[in-house]
């Protein structure tokens, strides 16, 4: 028996993280294809001071993980939102419609990935940038990650690891020699444009510069894995996060100096290829597709894991239906199957720009469904504090609400969208748990 106990701690300590493992795995998912899909789409929502977008929602971001951090120190585990949403409200229709939403939020993600995959390698031909190539690109990427999450967790991991490793050095590089080829000059921020973006504008970048940090999600997931996860989950995210937002703000500021707002705008799909071109000639661009394919390939292939692996756990917490169509295989390689599918159909028939809003508005709805959760229902027995809960919801309501003012006014299809797919997981998840306590 003391042996037996003995090999079980031995198996505990080879598998589990030290604080440096997590930091680097959290650094590693949150620093992904994001800032190549996202800088020109924030440039164009926040106007010349866009770089200072990333700086605003580092600490919106910093807020919101302040209830993960708690959830995950007092109920450390693989359970992830569907399971925080559990502890919250039950096993009900708010935590499937919370959960499926967070879920919907990395499907969308994949095809926004898979939709700059296609829009960076196009850079290298003389090929329009509304070609058909860029969604059949990013189809073929979104194949590619099935392919590999087919053959199994070792060799996701190990892909992942190489990627991850070319991708943040690569970005880092980037940032460094394009601040300082273009001489610290902010060339954006000398420009006013013609119509200033304002304070909504800004706000509404803020929202999409989230979609940057959201990443810092899939720490809380390894909180059985973590040595000593009551303090080490905590400051893996926090360290994560602030690793994260100078590489952002690097970054941003590298792609300020080297193009005027009106180019960043005009190139918004691929702007830190057309910043590499001023400094550094066909060299920078052919290192910046490169590093984003990198970014991209490694991206979709972690994403489509969690997303799979999230879907399977609520089927297995009979919260969403299932059905295998005469698919052979586990539940996870069933749903790996349909989160391609979504992501396939997001992928051809919507745009990097209405891509990313829907990912804001879902992801934001779940954030302040997580946050209201731990404030009405937990905070007493997780130890949070109810000031920072409250703050979070005020910080997400706002920013959500600046970003819908600006879809409003200019591209009401996505509202439209957005609306009809919350519906439709509402009343489903109403329909289906209501059947099935009928069964029970």
């Amino acid at each position: 028996m003391d042996h037996s106990q003995h090999g079980k701690a031995t198996q505990y300590k080879e598998n589990s993280l030290s604080l440096i493992g997590a930091v680097s795995m959290g650094t590693a998912v949150i620093i992904g294809a994001g800032i190549f899909a996202l800088t020109g789409q924030i440039a164009e929502l926040g106007g010349q001071w866009f770089p200072l977008a990333f700086l605003v929602a580092a600490v919106v971001t910093s807020f919101s993980a302040y209830s993960y951090v708690k959830m995950s120190n007092a109920y450390p585990s693989a359970g992830g939102i569907a399971m925080f949403l559990q502890k919250a409200y039950g096993k009900g229709t708010i935590t499937a419609v919370g959960a499926l939403l967070m879920y919907f939020s990395m499907v969308i993600n994949e095809s926004l990935v898979a939709r700059t995959f296609g829009s960076y390698t196009m850079q290298l031909f003389d090929v329009g940038k509304d070609s058909w190539l860029v969604p059949a690109l990013g189809v073929g990427l979104l194949l590619f990650a099935f392919a590999i999450n087919v053959s199994g967790n070792r060799m996701i991991g190990m892909f992942s690891l190489i990627m991850s490793v070319l991708k943040i050095g690569g970005i880092v590089a980037f940032g460094i020699m394009g601040l300082w080829l273009s001489g610290f000059s902010l060339e954006s921020f000398a420009i006013t444009p013609s119509e200033p973006a304002g304070a909504s504008g800004f706000l509404a970048a803020v929202a999409l510069a989230i979609l940057a940090y959201k990443g810092f999600t899939t720490i809380t997931n390894s909180g059985s894995e973590i040595v000593d996860p009551h303090r080490n989950v905590g400051r893996a995210i926090i360290i994560s996060i602030a690793i994260c937002v100078v590489v952002y703000f690097l970054v941003a500021m590298a792609v300020a100096g080297n193009l005027s707002l009106s180019e960043i705008i005009a190139s918004k799909n691929f702007a830190l290829a057309e910043a590499a071109r001023p400094a550094l000639g066909d060299f920078g661009l052919w290192f910046t597709v490169i590093l984003a394919i990198t970014a991209t390939v490694s991206g979709v292939i972690a994403s489509v894991f969690a997303a799979s692996r999230m879907a399977a756990m609520l089927t297995d917490m009979k919260l969403v239906p299932h059905s295998h169509f005469g698919m052979p295989g586990d539940i996870q390689k069933h749903m790996l199957v349909y989160t391609i599918v979504l992501a396939i159909v997001l992928t051809v028939f919507f745009d990097l720009s209405r891509i990313a809003s829907l990912g804001a508005i879902f992801y934001l709805i779940m954030d302040i469904a997580v946050h209201w959760g731990v404030f009405r229902y937990l905070r007493k027995e997780v130890k949070a504090n109810a000031l920072i809960l409250i703050t979070a919801i005020v910080m997400d309501v706002v920013v959500l609400s600046a970003f819908l003012m600006i879809k409003v006014q200019t591209d009401m299809l996505v509202i439209y969208v957005a609306i009809a797919g919350i519906a439709f997981i509402f009343v489903g998840e109403r329909i289906f748990l209501k059947h099935y306590k009928k069964e029970d």
